[in-house]
């Protein structure tokens, strides 16, 4: 059953449901019930929680196995705070029939359940998506697995590891003479978180002209593979995969990284050949844009150890901060490299609050990546960071959903 929108003069509306105009967030009609462990799901409902909708994690009582993933300060983990931001934590073992009245209960004033156990698992709980809709037929299950509900791979465990692996990501990825190289960070699984939660708004949107919920079935592997561009296409029509050529492109050049005088790095981009004449002008090599091959992106690829050759030597010469101004002044596409601190330190980064320190109950305040897009008129924000566990048990099974 859906949720009533309170107006802006309903006390009932708490105040960090409100806009800073004091409207109701854009989600704040939306209550979400998020019982997915580890990345993928619950990234989902953590975007969903920064625009206001009420997200209430499901936790079985020895908690989220990402309590124990990654950094922690003081016992408390980092990676917790940031992907479990804006949600209520509620303890309740689901696998236990004791418990399932309760939680049919909740479903039943919700809008969204968000899950990702592997295909069958609800079911074999006695808690499939036909017993949930059967309670609230207007609720939309989104379902994030490694494969997908069906096919030959569905029964396989699934992280984004894997989907990383089989996308073609990894096969792509590294030097030319190196072995594949998966990336360093949860790639597949916040695609596919990403991929989560513009389902489940398509989905609500939806019910409006359908009139009842519906389940959505995200693949991390399908999440990665539709995110690799036209690999797929150009296999289909020109029998070509992507070979590894480790910071460069085979879609345009020069496009790399070089090393500065100082021992730091940037990264070079010239996707169009007009940037790439501002480039090869820039380090004194001005007769490579008169080449026949310079004229096309493939072309430049062709001749990618000259391009590279030329920008490394100049580059090498001068300092980060040389170089940065320079290739400004040209009008040429250029960025260092950065490590965290530089994130920070950043002046665009600070002014555009890319970064949000929050209060926190636990470590007093916690730095986070702040919602990654804005909305003028109803922008989203970080409440709070990631609970404790069963923080908030007794108020939500009470009754005290907001």
């Amino acid at each position: 059953m859906s949720s009533i929108l309170p107006t802006p003069e309903d006390d009932s509306m708490p105040e960090q449901q409100l806009v800073p105009n004091g409207s109701p967030a854009p989600l704040a009609d939306v209550r979400v019930i998020d019982i997915g462990t580890l990345l993928a799901a619950p990234f989902a409902a953590a975007m969903l929680g920064d625009f206001g909708a009420d997200v209430i994690k499901i936790e079985h009582p020895t908690g989220d196995p990402l309590r124990g993933y990654g950094y922690q300060c003081d016992d408390v983990p980092l990676l917790w705070k940031v992907v479990n931001r804006n949600k209520k934590s509620v303890v309740l073992d689901l696998k236990d029939p004791q418990n399932h009245d309760r939680f049919i209960e909740l479903v039943a004033g919700a809008d969204v359940l968000i899950e990702n156990f592997r295909p069958g698992t609800l079911e074999r709980w006695g808690l499939s998506p036909e017993v949930l809709q059967k309670a609230n037929p207007d609720l939309v299950v989104t379902r994030v697995t490694g494969f997908g509900q069906d096919g030959p791979y569905a029964s396989r465990p699934g992280f984004g590891t894997l989907a990383e692996a089989m996308s073609g990501l990894a096969a792509m990825s590294g030097d030319r003479d190196g072995p594949p190289l998966l990336p360093a960070f949860p790639l597949g699984d916040v695609m596919a978180g990403l991929q989560a939660a513009c389902a489940t708004l398509i989905a609500l949107h939806a019910r409006q002209r359908i009139g009842r919920g519906q389940v959505a079935d995200v693949s991390i592997t399908e999440a990665m593979i539709a995110a690799m561009g036209a690999q797929v296409t150009a296999y289909d029509k020109l029998g070509v995969k992507p070979r590894r050529v480790g910071s460069g492109s085979d879609n345009n050049a020069p496009r790399n990284v070089y090393r500065c005088a100082d021992g730091r790095w940037v990264a070079v981009s010239a996707p169009a050949r007009s940037v790439a004449e501002r480039v090869v002008r820039l380090v004194g090599r001005a007769e490579l844009a008169d080449e026949p091959w310079f004229a096309t992106g493939r072309g430049r690829v062709s001749r990618r150890e000259v391009l590279d050759d030329a920008l490394g030597q100049w580059i090498g010469r001068f300092r980060r901060d040389e170089v940065i101004v320079a290739f400004e002044e040209a009008g040429a596409a250029v960025a260092p490299i950065y490590e965290v601190d530089d994130v920070l330190q950043d002046p665009h980064f600070r002014a555009r609050q890319a970064t949000v320190t929050v209060p926190d109950s636990e470590l007093d305040s916690v730095c986070m990546p702040n919602v990654a897009f804005r909305l003028s008129e109803t922008p989203g924000r970080i409440r709070w960071p990631g609970p404790q566990l069963g923080e908030h048990t007794d108020d939500v099974l009470n009754g005290d959903h907001r």
